[in-house]
């Protein structure tokens, strides 16, 4: 399979599962399941075998600038690292909806962080972590 078919595959996946947080309650535990765990899970099986597949040929590395972006100018390495960042921010999104749920924050004000975890990852915990933050000293 190409990086190409496999990048068509795995964005509609991911999709599912931000899809499900966006929709959790009205069912909560299938959305958790389906995003916090089964969706990481295939992504981080198709990570797994393109770098256990294409890592030990990959130029480039990790200790320069120059260095990473050389690492991705291989498809199949440039499509590993995507599927790292699709797994890792749905993990984070499933995260912030359980706390959410947990802490009672009202799923209206968890939406625009699920959308900034989905577009811009670290910006979106960021976020949350601000609402969190001020729902709790609002509280008291």
């Amino acid at each position: 399979m190409t990086p190409d078919s496999l990048f068509q595959i795995a964005n509609p996946l991911a999709m599912a599962g931000w899809l499900a947080l966006a929709l959790s309650p009205l069912a909560p535990r299938p959305a958790l399941l389906l995003a916090g765990v089964v969706v990481p899970l295939i992504l981080s099986l198709a990570y797994t075998g393109l770098i256990l597949a294409f890592w030990s040929g990959a130029e480039g590395g990790f200790a320069t600038l120059a260095q990473v972006q050389t690492l991705f100018t291989d498809p199949h390495v440039a499509l590993a690292g995507w599927l790292h960042y699709l797994a890792f921010d749905l993990l984070i999104g499933a995260w912030a909806t359980r706390t959410a749920r947990d802490e009672g924050i009202p799923h209206l004000f968890l939406l625009p962080c699920l959308a900034l975890t989905f577009l811009f990852g670290p910006a979106g915990f960021l976020a949350f972590s601000a609402l969190r933050l001020t729902l709790s000293r609002l509280k008291g």
